[in-house]
């Protein structure tokens, strides 16, 4: 049975068949209640005004400075970090470090994205470069990033520099699936096998990372690293399907981004890519418009109105994309289910992993 939900007058099906999901909630808050408290003492630690300018990213103040309530995301990396202490037989409190790290390399691609990608909004108020500045934006977010780092590296134990290796990979990948996103924006064509490279890059490299980094830091082999990084590999690719399905079709009172927000930055999102490689007169039309959006100022292109984005995103739909992402998203999902099988761990704690990724995938619309 699939679950439905509307959207802008439209039924939208869910990526995967429903789930309760029930049970995830009291893990993402898990996550949040272990990792917030080391996460804000690490943020204290920049010098001001990075370390206010941080706390506004994260939701912890208002643009005055007053003290806030925002909404600080899903936590779904924290929670994975946890999660996978478990699975080496450790207390979750064990991939506390790793949840923090993790954590801040996500927030430091997130305020050099928003930046690059001209992203005015996220989580319904102001991104950081929009409300303090450019260079802010860049500085924090590097800030962000030495302080994960230095968050694993001051444990000083054998674990922590093989979970720093893997951290530092994960932020070399994501860092080329960010440069790879960008220079699709201008190409014509993008392959379906390069939009799953960069996203596999860009989103699957780090939640893969959380699923295996508390483990590493719970004294777990490289075997059961590798198996559970596989397993978060897939989920991100999973978790990103979903996420483009919601750059172009996601009702923006749910994501906190305008309409049609990837197709106003002419992403090539995996709905894009696969209505292109469809064929068909659909496809073909869309191309057409595509190439020459291409070719656009970006003056110009900023001023095109709510129907002109509305024909795109049909022209996506009827030529299969918004269906074919949909079932990748299945796909990724069945793929993350097969590694985990791999890894042996206590029946409750496959099922709390089992859970998470149905949580990730079906996502309300």
């Amino acid at each position: 049975m699939s679950t439905t939900t509307k959207n802008r007058g439209e039924t939208v099906t869910s990526a995967t068949p429903a789930a309760d999901t029930a049970g995830v909630m009291p893990l993402l808050e898990r996550g949040r209640t272990l990792a917030t408290p080391v996460l804000r003492a690490a943020v204290h630690r920049l010098a001001p005004p990075m370390n206010t300018v941080a706390a506004y990213h994260f939701g912890w103040i208002d643009a005055e400075g007053n003290p806030a309530e925002g909404d600080g995301g899903k936590a779904v990396r924290p929670a994975l970090a946890l999660l996978s202490a478990e699975a080496a037989g450790a207390a979750p409190e064990a991939g506390v470090p790793g949840a923090v790290a993790v954590e801040l390399v996500h927030n430091f691609s997130l305020l050099h994205d928003d930046l690059m990608d001209g992203d005015e909004q996220r989580r319904h108020r102001n991104t950081v470069w929009k409300e303090h500045g450019p260079a802010q934006a860049i500085l924090v977010g590097d800030a962000l990033f030495a302080l994960a780092n230095e968050i694993l590296l001051e444990i000083g134990t054998v674990e922590a520099g093989r979970a720093t290796r893997r951290l530092t990979a994960a932020t070399r990948k994501l860092i080329d699936g960010q440069a790879q996103d960008i220079s699709f924006e201008h190409r014509e064509r993008v392959t379906v096998e390069e939009c799953l490279e960069m996203e596999g890059n860009k989103t699957g490299a780090l939640l893969a990372c959380a699923a295996s980094i508390g483990a590493v830091l719970g004294g777990a082999d490289d075997r059961t690293a590798d198996i559970l990084e596989r397993y978060g590999h897939h989920l991100g690719l999973a978790f990103q399907a979903v996420d483009d399905l919601l750059g172009i079709w996601g009702n923006p009172e749910a994501t906190g981004k305008r309409t049609w927000s990837d197709l106003r930055q002419r992403k090539k999102s995996l709905p894009v890519v696969a209505a292109l490689a469809a064929g068909g007169p659909d496809s073909e039309r869309l191309a057409q418009i595509l190439a020459a959006d291409a070719r656009k100022p970006e003056e110009e292109f900023a001023d095109f109105s709510e129907e002109e984005f509305a024909v795109r995103a049909a022209l996506i739909e009827q030529a299969g994309g918004r269906d074919w992402t949909s079932q990748e998203a299945r796909r990724q999902h069945a793929t993350a289910m097969e590694a985990l099988g791999s890894v042996d761990m206590p029946a409750e704690i496959r099922a709390r992993f089992v859970a998470l990724a149905d949580f990730v995938v079906v996502r309300k619309r």
